[in-house]
Parts: structure tokens; C-alpha cells; sequence
């Protein structure tokens, strides 16, 4: 015999078994919306693309279950503030912040909704965490930081003009560490570094004169966004001014630049995506340790040797993952 306990318990389990296949549906009828913050031209972004093609993958398809609000600058970065504040308006579940600026601009906007950075310099130095194992607060993602990057330009510079003693430095001020780290690169080549702040993109043809005009041999580019979204300006700049220039992001040398070195990003933006997605499946930032790059590339431009009249040693082009002719 069933005693009434028991009864009210077998239809408490087959209502809850019975459900589950709803609740389930419901869960994964639910559309997600993504803000994405950047300094790029948003249309036809190969970062972009890479990031929505890796949504795909993992199930987020435009418009079924998944939004995205890119919002971009187009080099004007002053407006970047206002972009994550409308971001954080429209109540988007994840933000997506695409170098420096966007994820502090993001930090100040908000401090609880979820902030998946990538390509950003030195989040520790740039006050975003106290810690890349620990991630603090809402922010987390990934960083093109690595110790041997900036020494590595400088020593493909040294490679390219052996003759070399003067590098200026294109910077952006709030990353010390890395300025620390060159300087001491550039003491063991026997360098002597030139470092010039550029802040936004008004700074950049000033401080590109000023590097030639103290007869600097050559240029590391580190300015941040200003380096991605004013790329193609800063390589006529360098064109016109015979100037050798090294970037520490593969779009550099796409964009004119003789060289670049630095982490693949089509691999850190296809990854941030995996971080959307498991904060989707209920992580915190705080979960999720920050990763940094273990993927490089090294590519060179020919196009614009030849223009600033320089000769690549062939072992240098055998070493370089792309060859732009």
C-alpha cells in the first residue's frame, strides 16, 4: 500500500522529470546580448569575424539566440566613454573590449556586468587587476603581454640596420613596465631608446618628426589604439620619413609597416568567445585567470623596403611567418 507521503512525493518527481525538458528549452530559448567595444572600423573586421565565427561554433547564432552591439569609435577616441556607457544602458549580459582603452572606458562604466578584454598591454600595470592568475572585480580575458615581446622588436630592428643607435619609442603613457623591459633590451644591443608620448591620434605626426628630426635610425610603435586605428597614417608617415618601423601587432606590416612582431590575435579573438560563453553558463570573471599569448608572428613588408630603400638579409625572411611582396 502507498501511504499518502509517498504519493505526494512520486508527483513532486514526475511533475520536476516532467518539467525539466521545459525548463531546458526555456533556458536555451533565452537571446543574449553582446556589447563590443572597439577602436577599429567595425565593418569588415577580421577581428570581429573571427569572434563571430567562434559564437557560431559554440552555438550563439545572429539573431536566433544572441545580439551584438558593436559600437566603435572610427578613430575618434574621445568617444569612447560615451560608447560603453551606451553599452551598459542597453543592459548588455557581457562586454567585449578590444584593447587599453575600451576595457578602461568599460571599467568606468561598470562594475558588475562581466568585461571580456583582449589584445590589452599589461592589464597589472594598467590598474585592470592585481593579478593574471586571480582576476579581481569583473574583468578578465586576455593580454598580448609577454616580457620577450618588446625585446624582440628591437632586436629584428638591429637585424634589419645593423648600423642602428638610436630607436625612438612611440608610446602610451600608463604602461611602464613595458617601457622598463625595452630599455633594458635595448642596453644589452647597444641601444639607446628615444620615448615619445602619443596619447591620440593628434600626437602621432609631432612625435613621428620629433623621432626623425633627433636622428632616430628607426621606431617601436607601441601607442595602444592609437597604433591600431591609426595604422595605415602612421605607415605613409613612416614611408615619407625613410623611417623603419617595427609593430608589435600583425596588422602593422598588413597596414605598410616594415615589420611587426607580436601575438596571433585571430587566435585571442577567436578565444575571447570562449569566455563570453562559459560566463553565459553561469562562471564569474573571478573564475576565469587571464591568459596570455603563446602563439607569435613575425611578418615583414617588402613593399615598404624597398620604398624606404632598405635590403631584408635573406636568413632574416626564412625566420618570418609571412612575407608581404
Amino acid at each position: 500500500m502507498v501511504t499518502p507521503a509517498r504519493v505526494r512525493l512520486s508527483t513532486v518527481v514526475t511533475l520536476v522529470c516532467f518539467a525539466a525538458p521545459f525548463f531546458a528549452e526555456a533556458q536555451s530559448g533565452r537571446m543574449w546580448r553582446v556589447g563590443y567595444l572597439t577602436s577599429t572600423a567595425a565593418d569588415g573586421s577580421p577581428r570581429i569575424a573571427a569572434f563571430q565565427q567562434r559564437l557560431r561554433e559554440l552555438g550563439y547564432v545572429e539573431p536566433q539566440n544572441v545580439v551584438l552591439e558593436i559600437r566603435s569609435t572610427d578613430g575618434k577616441p574621445e568617444r569612447m566613454a560615451d560608447l560603453a556607457a551606451e553599452l551598459v544602458r542597453l543592459k548588455v549580459d557581457v562586454i567585449v573590449a578590444d584593447g587599453n582603452a575600451a576595457v578602461e572606458a568599460a571599467r568606468q562604466a561598470t562594475t558588475t556586468i562581466p568585461i571580456i578584454m583582449a589584445a590589452a598591454s599589461d592589464p597589472v600595470a594598467a590598474g585592470f587587476t592585481t593579478s593574471l592568475a586571480r582576476p579581481r572585480g569583473n574583468i578578465t580575458g586576455l593580454t598580448v603581454q609577454s616580457s620577450d615581446v618588446v625585446g624582440r622588436a628591437l632586436q629584428l630592428l638591429k637585424e634589419v640596420v645593423p648600423s642602428l643607435l638610436r630607436v625612438a619609442v612611440l608610446w602610451e603613457p600608463g604602461l611602464p613596465r613595458m617601457l622598463n623591459e625595452m630599455d633594458a633590451a635595448a642596453g644589452l644591443l647597444g641601444l639607446q631608446l628615444q620615448p615619445l608620448d602619443v596619447r591620440d591620434f593628434g600626437e602621432l605626426e609631432g612625435a613621428m618628426g620629433s623621432a626623425t628630426k633627433n636622428r632616430a635610425g628607426a621606431a617601436v610603435i607601441m601607442a595602444g589604439n592609437v597604433a591600431v586605428s591609426q595604422r595605415t597614417r602612421i605607415a605613409d608617415l613612416a614611408v615619407k620619413r625613410r623611417l623603419p618601423t617595427v609593430g608589435l601587432l600583425p596588422e602593422s606590416a598588413e597596414a605598410g609597416w616594415l615589420m611587426s612582431y607580436g601575438a596571433s590575435l585571430t587566435d585571442q579573438f577567436r578565444r575571447r568567445a570562449d569566455f563570453v560563453d562559459r560566463i553565459f553558463r553561469g562562471a564569474r570573471p573571478t573564475d576565469l585567470p587571464i591568459e596570455q599569448s603563446q602563439k607569435y608572428h613575425f611578418v615583414i613588408n617588402l613593399r615598404t623596403a624597398k620604398a624606404i630603400g632598405l635590403i631584408i638579409p635573406p636568413p632574416l625572411l626564412q625566420r618570418a611567418d609571412e612575407v608581404i611582396k
